[in-house]
């Protein structure tokens, strides 16, 4: 698990790695706010599609196929930047780029998920969805320290450095095992679509899609603001800064991801999303202001909002689907999360066409404001399904406990009902649960059946506290104990 872990994390920061070096490419190829919005959102609009594909085709293709694949694609896009000296270039690397990052996040929670036990997968995917935040901080926090202390060819180093991080994230990949199903077993063909279920399909929009859409909603909002607060409000030209500040925002979420408390999942969702409003709003008013300690505390408070709500979004898409439906329920989650992240470059840029900057980023907060109302009020009716499902897997994770576990108990009969040395065997596993241990304890206590005090039986037996009573009294009276009789410690 902690190799794939270290692939999902220079993937994601990959995936944000150019951000500090906008600023740069504007200057030098001479592009206006028009055609740098476009070259973030061309990668967006292309990752998208890639991510529906390629999520449901990638088990057909083979996972590791396509993980190799898309790791060399967005080596290629690296080659593409260092190698550019015009602007077209920069658009076809952010294209290889969105293909490549749409492809790794449409399997790597299926081949993921075959790496590690089953009981392990809620733990696989929780940390997923940490190292996925920290990537996406580390990114930028980098390239911006790399560009801001090694002053040379400041288009160009920075990829060496990603290229060289790339290469080892392909080596580690190869020494993991394939895990993949028999051509025999895969489908013909195999529909295009989200694949969320209908029996979850309105939870899962409402609560786990809208919330994720949120997060990268607000998130992208306070990214479109953060160069403008390094100018203005904090008043420093450090081009580390931007970077280093984008890693608190989103490894401090990723970080938040491990405080217990709250512990109940909805009532988390209820919290980290309201804090996530909260802070964005402050992030908005920070920027008119020029508070400097309003721009931390929003930071501070939008990272651990952004942080749980993200947490438990991820949680629902990964549990309310049947297991053989998980990777495509996430897929689809991830897919709603980079939607989000459209919509504040896009936004800004035709808002701005009307409006100014801050009036524009008070909009599309305010959209995502009302989004925030709406999950707080589902969480009412979702409380109730969930409680439901959650007290359903109990009961019948109990039911299984005792009969998943192999037992065998052996008994001889009691003189005078059979011969003497006759002995009845009495077994259960995972494909014969008929043996009732209740019944078998009727049976000792009428004294049809008489257990060897000597035998070592199976850990349920010896976990059901009549059973022990039973035993107990037997080794001590030398008898067995009438159905209603006392029984002494």
């Amino acid at each position: 698990m902690k190799r794939m872990l270290w692939v999902y994390l220079i993937m994601s920061c990959c995936a944000t790695f150019i951000t500090p070096l906008f600023p740069l490419y504007s200057e030098h190829y001479q592009m206006n706010s028009l055609q740098i919005t476009i070259l973030f959102a061309v990668y967006a609009a292309i990752l998208l599609p890639t991510l529906l594909v390629v999520g449901a085709k990638g088990s057909a293709w083979g996972l590791k196929r396509v993980l190799r694949s898309s790791i060399w694609i967005s080596i290629a896009s690296t080659l593409l930047f260092l190698g550019s000296f015009d602007s077209w270039m920069l658009y076809a690397a952010r294209i290889l780029e969105g293909i490549a990052y749409g492809s790794f996040t449409g399997t790597a929670a299926a081949f993921l998920i075959k790496q590690i036990s089953p009981n392990k997968v809620s733990t696989a995917i929780k940390l997923s969805g940490a190292t996925i935040l920290i990537g996406f901080g580390l990114g930028p926090a980098i390239a911006g320290l790399i560009l801001q202390y090694l002053h040379l060819q400041p288009l160009k180093v920075p990829f060496w450095f990603l290229l060289v991080m790339l290469i080892t994230s392909l080596v580690i990949l190869e020494t993991l095992p394939k895990h993949e199903d028999s051509l025999m077993q895969k489908p013909a063909k195999t529909k295009i679509s989200l694949g969320v279920p209908n029996s979850i399909r309105s939870h899962f929009w409402s609560f786990a899609a809208l919330p994720i859409f949120t997060v990268f909603t607000i998130q992208g909002i306070a990214l479109s603001l953060i160069p403008s607060f390094v100018r203005n409000v904090i008043h420093t030209s450090n081009l580390a800064f931007s970077g280093i500040i984008v890693l608190l925002l989103l490894g401090g979420g990723a970080l938040a991801q491990f405080v217990p408390w709250p512990s109940h999942p909805v009532s988390r969702m209820r919290f980290g999303i309201f804090l996530l409003a909260i802070g964005s709003w402050g992030i908005v008013f920070s920027g008119l202001t020029a508070n400097l300690f309003l721009v931390w505390a929003s930071i501070f408070i939008q990272a651990i909002g952004g942080g749980w709500t993200f947490q438990v979004a991820l949680r629902f898409a990964s549990q309310l689907p049947k297991p053989e439906e998980r990777p495509r329920v996430i897929s689809a989650f991830y897919l709603c999360a980079y939607c989000g992240f459209i919509i504040p470059p896009i936004g800004v840029g035709v808002l701005t066409q009307f409006f100014s900057l801050n009036f524009s980023l008070i909009i599309l907060n305010l959209f995502a404001a009302l989004i925030v109302i709406y999950v707080l009020i589902y969480s009412v009716r979702f409380n109730r399904y969930y409680s439901k499902v959650t007290d359903e897997e109990n009961q019948a994770k109990n039911e299984k406990t005792l009969s998943s576990k192999e037992a065998a108990a052996s008994f001889e009969t009691v003189p005078g009902t059979e011969t003497s040395n006759q002995r009845t065997t009495l077994s259960y596993d995972e494909k014969n649960a008929d043996f009732d241990f209740r019944k078998a304890i009727q049976e000792i206590k009428r004294g049809t059946l008489h257990p060897k005090a000597s035998l070592e039986h199976g850990d349920r037996i010896m976990n059901d506290r009549e059973f022990r009573e039973v035993l107990r009294a037997v080794i001590k009276n030398g008898k067995i104990p009438e159905a209603d009789e006392p029984m002494d410690d």
